[in-house]
């Protein structure tokens, strides 16, 4: 059975220090606050990738923006699109789309944000964000087997953390990073996750792949399903169960998560490759704010919005240079076949526990696009074609009544791997 459930929201927004520019810094700094989502997909981003990135979101909203029509915004086009805008309504307008994100920041609890609130709220996070970084590279759990290979690219790498004076092989449970396919590290896993699946006798890893600046898709799924089965190969060496495997991620990585769960084996059974003979299949799936979709055309159709813009990661994923390519024959197909709930199937025996911010979040045309990519209507959709075919998943929110039978996504992935049957 479908359950949906309550949880809260796992992101941590990056915060930029504006506190004294200009009215057109402040501008950028009100348009990334508004578009954050994921720590994970900021943590390890370039900052001037970073501004390029939201200035390529801002040209997708505003197409007038571009002044020499080349197809990119540079910031002075931004800047000169902002003077001839009523820049004091302008203001207003993303102060309140911040107070309606984060009502924290309205300090007086008059109904209003003011400019003073928003710069107080800006440093405020930003420090509580700073003392949790500080904390967690303290807390930060050494790995037994770093940095290991399971290819060339230097991105191919995965970390292991084997539970301490195991005396038989243990589970395992993979956390995939997330970052919209074009950013994300190993690194960003979050300690207490680490010590609480070893502490529940499951051994814990995390796994980097390929981003879209290396190719398209499907490359990042097949480097995550390349490194399950070296895993899998070198299972005896690291003191672990290659049966009981589960993974789990956030927004890309949460995608690549259900890519496995779902799709066929990949294993190879007569490669003379030992590697590519190993199974490519898990038990369990965990996803934070994930897509259970990367198909343009079903999310217009699932949000009922035929001219939903195409989300500026996603172009990059599939190696498409703008939103009309999206209707080459060639690139439907890959949009299908890029997409976790399309390789889901009767055969199937994976369970999934879903969380997101918010469930009832209203989308339009011109809602951010970080906004509907990670929204909750990707899980409940995915729990309808699940419960379809008598499959256990869970999708939480915090807007939603909590659930009692696991009480967390971590103690779900903890009982799967342990007491799921197996062959």
């Amino acid at each position: 059975m479908v359950k949906l459930v309550s949880r809260d929201r796992s992101f941590e927004p990056k915060l930029l220090d504006f506190a004294m520019a200009p009215k057109t810094q402040l501008l950028i700094a009100l348009l990334l606050l508004i578009v954050a989502t994921s720590a994970e997909a900021q943590e390890k981003e370039n900052p001037q990738a970073g501004i390029d990135a939201k200035l390529a979101e801002f040209l997708n909203r505003f197409p007038a923006s571009d002044a020499d029509s080349d197809g990119t915004l540079t910031l002075d086009e931004f800047k000169a699109f902002q003077k001839q805008r009523p820049a004091g309504q302008d203001i207003k307008a993303r102060l309140k789309a911040v107070l309606n994100r984060f009502p924290e920041a309205d300090a007086s609890r008059d109904g209003s944000l003011t400019i003073e609130e928003f710069r107080d709220f800006q440093e405020r996070r930003r420090e509580t964000i700073d003392n949790r970084r500080k904390q967690a590279k303290l807390n930060r759990v050494p790995p037994t087997y770093p940095d290991v290979a399971y290819g060339d690219h230097e991105k191919q790498r995965f970390d292991i953390w084997s539970v301490p004076g195991a005396d038989k092989p243990t589970p395992l449970v993979i956390y995939i990073h997330g970052g919209g396919f074009r950013g994300g590290d190993k690194s960003n896993v979050r300690s207490e996750q680490i010590k609480t699946f070893l502490d529940a006798g499951v051994a814990f890893a995390s796994m980097n792949y390929r981003l879209s600046d290396v190719g398209p898709y499907p490359i990042m799924m097949h480097d995550a399903a390349r490194g399950l089965q070296t895993i899998r190969h070198r299972a005896k060496e690291w003191n672990i169960d290659p049966e009981r495997i589960a993974c789990f991620g956030g927004s890309a990585g949460a995608g690549i998560s259900l890519w496995l769960a779902f799709h066929d084996d990949l294993a190879e059974p007569d490669s003379a490759d030992p590697i590519a003979r190993q199974s490519t299949r898990i038990l369990a799936a965990g996803t934070n704010g994930g897509q259970s979709t990367y198909d343009m055309h079903t999310y217009r159709e699932w949000f009922g919005i035929p001219n939903l813009p195409i989300h500026n990661a996603l172009l990059a994923f599939y190696g498409v240079e703008s939103q009309v390519d999206i209707d080459k024959p060639e690139v439907k197909e890959l949009m299908k076949d890029a997409s976790p709930i399309t390789h889901l199937s009767k055969d199937d025996r994976v369970s999934v526990y879903m969380t997101y911010g918010r469930s009832n979040v209203e989308v339009t045309e011109d809602t951010s696009q970080s906004v509907w990519v990670h929204h909750a209507l990707l899980g409940f959709k995915l729990s309808e074609a699940m419960e379809e075919l008598g499959l256990e998943c869970y999708v939480t929110a915090s807007d939603l009544e909590p659930e009692s039978r696991y009480g967390s996504q971590e103690a779900f992935l903890i009982e799967k791997v342990k007491n799921t049957p197996v062959n």
